[in-house]
């Protein structure tokens, strides 16, 4: 059996918040090799050009609007589409 009186809990502290940025990647090392240099290099040019490549053919389709489509201009559209038909809608 307990001799003695229980201890009072101690309140809980704020909790700390978290770090808003995001977490530090690892650092990387460059390569030393001549090899290791022009691989790395070229990588990087492949890559960039993608990656300019995908964002181009996105703004031109955002721009074509081929994305955004179904917003509230093109609902207008189909309603007085109907009105003016006058025919039942399927």
């Amino acid at each position: 059996m307990a001799q003695g009186p229980l201890k009072k809990t101690k309140p809980s502290t704020a909790k700390r918040p978290t770090a808003l940025a995001p977490k530090r990647g690892p650092r990387q090392i460059a390569p030393k090799k001549a090899t290791l240099i022009k691989q790395q290099k070229i990588t990087k040019k492949l890559t960039a050009g993608l990656t300019a490549k995908t964002e181009r053919s996105l703004a031109q389709r955002a721009g074509h609007l081929e994305l955004l489509a179904g917003g509230k201009k093109d609902k207008k559209a189909e309603k007085e589409k109907g009105k003016d038909k006058g025919g039942k809608k399927n």
